[in-house]
This record gives structure tokens, C-alpha cells and sequence, in this order.
């Protein structure tokens, strides 16, 4: 399944957009224009719907309350509102799924953090939800809570409540893999920068495990032509480990763990691993972190190769020259966000730019350009 729409009000800096998704989603604009934020509406999502993870007011609290969240931009209209469209492929007329939830703060009282609409919406069975209901009129406390996160109330879309929870988002900090000891402890699940990424394999079968681990050895044979024998293991008190033999090290090769791993493998480990084990979006900020350009340039080869197998959506945040030049992004994947004194908006590419494209030039060509600021050229080093 792919979320094919999205539709944001309110949200940080967006006052309102509204964006036609696909298979694989490259986010590019100047810094703070809000890349980040677009994901974090996905990860909200995640968050709501996750049933071990507080829901709707747990998602809040977490970002810091209403106030962090709402737009700056709110003012006849202080609801937060997210509605997207899904469907399992992005050129359906109609969508299977639509889901709309709009939330805002009680102005005096208990001051709570009130739904004030939620509705899910399914193409051969219609309105499945629509709320306020009379319970919840009844009952105003149960608007604290949405029907995506209470496993009695969405027996009937369970579906995309399951979706949504499964969302990954990773941001693998190597450091944090090497010396996990370093950082507070962090859930399993709920790991973007990867302190307990080699306990999440190790949650895997064996077969299962090694068959992913064979893929990843030949894909970052691509960019780590010596690393060989790429292997899990477990240590002499059972703590997982990644290890592999580098040919170039001696003659019959040498075996290192991930602690001695360079940054860019770490990182291509891990976003290597997030194609392979998922079915549901996948969010990456920046993957060109830590890599040399040549490699970069192929990561939405890689992306694509390991996407048509699994269908799994991907979403990502980039400045790079190296992976936008990629001459096989389609123009119609990419969306490019804009600062205004309205607040941030989002949109696809121009008529002229596809043009542009169509001509042989690369998204890097076209449209990185026009993500720097105006004064970038005035800034000099004294």
C-alpha cells in the first residue's frame, strides 16, 4: 500500500498543502524550509497509531505540546489537521483508503488536547468512521483518543492502523551503533538512529536474516569492493555483532566487527537493511551522509531495484548534487519546498522544468539552484 496524498493544515510551518505522492518521494529545499516536518506528519501518524506508543496524546507530548506543532500561520482556524489518500498503486482513480484527523487545545478548563475530526473513508465500503460521534458528545474525554489507535474501535480499518505503526524512520548515527552503551537505552521499535539496530536483526529468523545479509553483500559490494563474508554473530555473552572479512587487509583477508566499520558502511548497512525488511514508508533524512559521491549517485538505483520487489514507499530529504543527478529520478517524485511570509509551500515540478528535464538536463541541474538562498552568493570568508 502507498499513501498517494497527503494534505496538511496547520502543521509547524505549513499553513496548508496539499501533495500527490508516489512511489518514491525525494523532498528537496533550502535549509528550514521544512523537509524534516514533512516527514515528522508521517512519523505522528506512526505514532498515533501505534498501540504500545501512547497514541494521540503520547504523539503530542512528544513534540512538545500544541504549541510547538501548531502553525505560527494559524488564526481563524487553530485546528492541526492531517488527511491522506491510499492505495496500492499511485495511478488509481480513486483511493482505497482515506483518513483525516484534525486535533486542537482546549482555550480554557482542563485545557485538553481534543480531537475535532476523525474520519476513515473505504472505496467499496464507504464512510467506515466519522467523528464527532453522539458518544463522543456524550463524552467529551473520549476525544483525547482516536479510533486509528484503539484496537476496539478500528476493527474495521485495522488495516491502515497497522500500516501506519509499521512506518520506519532511520537516521542510523554510526557512533550510536558502535557504542550503544553511550546513549539512554531506546526501544526496539522505536530506534531512528540505530543504538539497537543489531538487536532489532537479531529479532529475525536465522534463514531470514542471512538471506538479507547475502543481498546486502552483494549491494555493498558496489561500494565496498574488499568487504567480503559479511556475517551475524553473537559474542562470548550473546551481544550481536556484524563482522566481515577485508580482503585488502592481508592476504588471506581480516576479520573486523561493526566498531571498526568506516561511517558510510554503517550507514549503507542500514539503509540497506530498511529496504529489505519493510512493506510500509520508509523516511531517510539525508542518506548521502557519509558517502563518497560515486556511491550516492546510485542510491536511488539501488532504492528502485530493492523497492519493485517489496512495494514499499520511501521518503526522503536531500541536498545532494550527487544523488539529484542521478539521470533516472523521475521529475514527477520529486517535490520542492518553498518559504513564504505565508508559511512553507510545497509543490511539483513546473512546465518548464519539464522541459528542462526532457532536454537531458537532471533534477540536480534544474531545480538545486533554486533551494539556495539569494544571499548563499553574497556570503564570503574573511
Amino acid at each position: 500500500m502507498l499513501i498517494t496524498r497527503i494534505e496538511l493544515r496547520n502543521w509547524r510551518n505549513f499553513a496548508h498543502i496539499d501533495a500527490k505522492l508516489r512511489e518514491t518521494v525525494y523532498l528537496i529545499g533550502p535549509n528550514a524550509s521544512g523537509k524534516s516536518n514533512f516527514l515528522d506528519a508521517l512519523r505522528f501518524l506512526r505514532d498515533v497509531a501505534n498501540p504500545r506508543g501512547g497514541g494521540l496524546l503520547a504523539a503530542i507530548a512528544d513534540r512538545q505540546g500544541m504549541s510547538k506543532l501548531r502553525s505560527l500561520m494559524a488564526r481563524s482556524k487553530p485546528e492541526v489537521e492531517i488527511y491522506v489518500e491510499l492505495s496500492d498503486d499511485v495511478d488509481d482513480a480513486t483511493p482505497l483508503w482515506k483518513y483525516r484527523l484534525a486535533f486542537t487545545a482546549e482555550t480554557s478548563g482542563h485545557r485538553r488536547n481534543l480531537i475535532t475530526k476523525e474520519s476513515v473513508w473505504h472505496r467499496e465500503q464507504g464512510e467506515l468512521l466519522n467523528r464527532p460521534d453522539k458518544y463522543d458528545k456524550k463524552d467529551k474525554e473520549l476525544l483525547t483518543q482516536t479510533a486509528l489507535e484503539n484496537i476496539h474501535a478500528n476493527s474495521s480499518f485495522r488495516e491502515i492502523a497497522k500500516f501506519f505503526s509499521a512506518t520506519t524512520y532511520m537516521h542510523l548515527v554510526p557512533q550510536l551503533l558502535r557504542y550503544p552503551e553511550l546513549s539512554s537505552v531506546t526501544a526496539i521499535d522505536a530506534d531512528p538512529f540505530g543504538q539497537r539496530f543489531l538487536e532489532r536483526m537479531a529479532k529475525f529468523k536465522d534463514s531470514t536474516r542471512d538471506n538479507y545479509l547475502k543481498k546486502m553483500e552483494e549491494a555493498l559490494n558496489l561500494a565496498v569492493p574488499q568487504l567480503k563474508d559479511l556475517k551475524f554473530i553473537r559474542d562470548e555473552i550473546g551481544r550481536p555483532h556484524l563482522e566481515a572479512k577485508y580482503k585488502h587487509w592481508r592476504p588471506g583477508g581480516a576479520r573486523q566487527r561493526e566498531d571498526q566499520f568506516s561511517d558510510g558502511t554503517l550507514r549503507l548497512i542500514g539503509l540497506i537493511w530498511c529496504l529489505l525488511e519493510g512493506h510500509s514508508p520508509l523516511l531517510l533524512e539525508e542518506p548521502e551522509l557519509s558517502l563518497n559521491d560515486a556511491i550516492v549517485e546510485r542510491i536511488p538505483v539501488l532504492i528502485d531495484k530493492l523497492q519493485r520487489k517489496r512495494m514499499q514507499q520511501v521518503f526522503m530529504t536531500t541536498h545532494s548534487y550527487s544523488l539529484l543527478g542521478n539521470p533516472g529520478i523521475d521529475g514527477r517524485n520529486v517535490l520542492v519546498l518553498e518559504p513564504s511570509a505565508e508559511g512553507t509551500q510545497v509543490r511539483g515540478i513546473s512546465k518548464d522544468e519539464a522541459i528542462l528535464l526532457r532536454s537531458g538536463l537532471s533534477i540536480a541541474e534544474v531545480l538545486l539552484p533554486k533551494t539556495r538562498p539569494e544571499s548563499a552568493e553574497k556570503i564570503t570568508l574573511s
